[in-house]
Parts: structure tokens; sequence; C-alpha cells
């Protein structure tokens, strides 16, 4: 959530900010809110004053004609500030909706654009793979050996979904305690965090109410499924006060995520790229706003890591103004090469936001004057379904079979390649 007072004192540099992403300040509305509330206040606290200096004066009051006149004028102060109190009570659940509504202002050095097409590549980094031989996408190899099967989960659920099996599942089970002990290994603590959040949760982190749509809900309680570890993570400290020697506090967890993925329709239908049930593996931080650039290129390297320690080929993009997430005020993502479709596809996306999602969860920082709002960052570190599948179409061979990375051999108990054609 922006701050109000940004509002107040910049509202046109703000204005231009949020047009960059296509979004438009409704001046009027907010005008029209903010005038109204602060008009409930004042009545609010003018009638508050009289009616404690009438307390005063009764009890004070020796005369009794005198007395009841004052308990009749207290009571009907009492009334009018009872109906002021609801108004204002409405006037500002009207003005935080609106503010909810908003999207976080834009980082200096964010470029800007439209869509993903108009994203910067910053570099690019390991070789893309070349082959002597018609290569399979990571479904095609999946299905050889029925390691994926994507039948069995329409029987179970729905479309978007899958069943690992055998050495398949093992792979997917290695590359999330590979990357969660890498991660530990980086100074991040591992976490277990439910998989069901409630209303206020989804809210801090900015996907309610403007994301409603992309999520699960159980439909006999205000409980969603997660989309990301994010949202349960960052809410750990909501409504907490930190101390500053404690920061950065880095947390990383491996969860299951669920979407949707309304809007979608049409799109990355084939394969695991872009399911309603996937895993990841989410790093999360806790900084000071002084230490908070230099984290987040701290988390984004921590994800690359990943990639690098794989052998994997991807680029590093900065996301342009049309293209950065409601909550994020800057997002790198990491792409990786996928050689069936020719291009690079996200496998991490990284986001600094700023004090955008702690001023809703109302995280704090103890100062000696006055207390601070904290910065989050989090990313993906990695997407471990698509980590599967650029493993499978990169280190595929002739035979049908799919090297086995080096760090993950131990993960897979000796295991140096993946037999598929069996």
């Amino acid at each position: 959530m922006l701050d109000i007072n940004l509002l107040r004192n910049n509202l046109k540099e703000i204005k231009n900010n949020l047009q960059k992403r296509g979004f438009v300040i409704d001046v009027k509305t907010f005008e029209r809110l903010d005038s109204e509330r602060k008009k409930l206040q004042v009545e609010t606290e003018s009638l508050q004053e009289r009616s404690n200096i009438l307390a005063k004066e009764v009890a004070q009051e020796k005369n009794k004609n005198t007395k009841n006149h004052k308990l009749k004028d207290a009571k009907k102060i009492s009334n009018n500030l009872k109906e002021i109190k609801t108004k204002l009570d409405t006037a500002l659940k009207d003005l935080n909706n609106f503010l909810l509504e908003m999207p976080n202002v834009l980082s200096e050095d964010v470029p800007e654009g439209k869509s993903e097409e108009d994203n910067i590549v910053i570099y690019e980094k390991g070789t893309i793979p070349e082959f002597s031989f018609k290569i399979k996408d990571h479904q095609e190899l999946g299905e050889l050996s029925n390691g994926i099967n994507f039948e069995e989960s329409v029987t179970i659920a729905k479309s978007r979904f899958m069943v690992l099996r055998k050495e398949m599942a093992k792979l997917h089970r290695a590359l999330a305690q590979y990357m969660l002990d890498i991660h530990v290994d980086k100074g991040y603590e591992e976490i277990y965090v439910p998989y069901l959040v409630n209303k206020n949760s989804l809210e801090g982190t900015g996907q309610l109410p403007k994301f409603e749509e992309d999520l699960f809900k159980i439909s006999k309680e205000e409980m969603y499924l997660i989309p990301t570890a994010e949202v349960p993570v960052s809410n750990i400290y909501r409504n907490k006060i930190l101390n500053s020697e404690e920061l950065p506090i880095n947390y990383v967890a491996h969860t299951p995520c669920f979407r949707s993925e309304a809007g979608s329709y049409g799109k990355d239908t084939k394969g695991i790229i872009r399911q309603h049930q996937f895993d990841k593996v989410e790093l999360v931080k806790f900084v000071h706003p002084e230490d908070s650039e230099s984290e987040f290129e701290n988390l984004t390297k921590d994800a690359e890591n990943i990639l690098n320690s794989l052998n994997l080929p991807y680029r590093k993009v900065i996301l342009c103004s049309g293209d950065t997430g409601f909550a994020s005020s800057k997002t790198f993502d990491l792409e990786v090469w996928f050689p069936s479709q020719g291009k690079y596809r996200e496998i991490s996306s990284c986001s600094n936001f700023g004090d955008f999602q702690s001023r809703r969860m109302k995280i704090r920082i103890k100062q000696s004057k006055k207390n601070i709002l904290c910065h989050t960052i989090n990313g993906s570190g990695l997407a471990i379904g698509r980590t599967l599948a650029a493993i499978l179409e990169n280190n595929q061979t002739e035979k049908g079979s799919v090297i086995i990375p080096e760090v993950l051999v131990d993960y897979m108990g000796g295991i140096k390649e993946l037999n598929l054609s069996r």
C-alpha cells in the first residue's frame, strides 16, 4: 500500500509514476474520500473533546437542575458522537479500499514499456546446447517412460495437473532438497509454513483484492490455497516490530503453489510450464531500507547460483514498467533456455517491494525516535517443475536419455543418467 502522505503531498509525481504502468489515479475520487475522512475526523475529535469537558462538569456540578441539564446535553453529544464515528469508520474503510487497489510506485531505474516485449536483457550466461538430432520437448521426454503422466492427473483432478513417477518423481524431490540445502548454506533459515492462509495475509502481500480470481478459495471458510510461499512467510512478522540488529532476516521455504491461471486460457497448455499446482523454493528477505537495493541484488544472485550450478543457460532481465507486478517496485526475471521452444522462459521472478507490503502488514523496525517500515524482498529459488523441464530438454541425448547435473547425482542416489527410452 502506498503512503497516503505521498498522494497528499506529491500527487502529480505519483500520478506520473503510476501512469508508466498504465494505471490512472482517479484524483477526484481520492480527494473526495480524503476530504470526507478529514471532515468526519475533525467532527469526531470536536465532539469527543466536548464530551470530555461535559463529563468533568457533570462530576463537579452541585446544582441538581443544572446537572440534569448537562446530563441531557452529554447524552445528546454521546449519540451524535456514536453516529459520526460510524460514518468515520465507513469513510476510513472506503479510503483504505481505494488505496488497496493502487499498485506500488516504480523504482527510478525501471525502464518504460508496455509489455514483456519491452523488457531489457541485462546479460546471458551459460552455453546454449547444440543438438545433432531431432530433439524432444520435456513432455515427450517425460512420457517416454511414463515418468510424467497428464492423463492420470485429469482423471484425478482436471487439466493442468501432473503425476510424476519413479526417477522423475525422484528428480523433482532431489531438486527441492538441493535448492534448500544450497540456500541454507548461504545463510537462509529453512521454514515450513501453512499452505492455507486467511484473507488478511493475502491483502498484506498484495494478492487481494486485486487478484482474487487467480486464487483457489475454500468455499466454507475465508481461507485460500497459497499462490506462493511469499504469502505465509511474509506475514510471519505482521503487526510486529523488528530490531535493526536482527536484519536482514532471510527465509527459504519449499511449498506447493496453487493458481487458477485465470486469464491464461490457451497459454502453455502443453507440458508443465503453467500448472494449477506446482512446487517452488521461495526466498524471502526482511531488510532495512538502507540495505534494500544491495539485498535485492544478493537474493537475485542466490537464485542465479542454482542455475549456474546446474549448468543451465539463462538470462537476467529487468522488467519494464508495464510488465512489473502490482506490488513490486522493481523486478528481475531469470529466464532459462528451452531448446524445444528456441527461447528463454521465466524460471524465477525476484522483486523488491520496498515498504509497500510492510505498510499493509504493519511490519516496522525499532528506531530511537520513530519506528520505520522495513522493506520486503522475495524471489523463486527456483520453480521446481520448470527447472526439471529445463534439465530434461537441455540435457537430453540422442539415445533418449537425460544426463543428471553433477551436483544432483548424490541426491539421486548415484544415478547419473535417466534412461527414458526403456
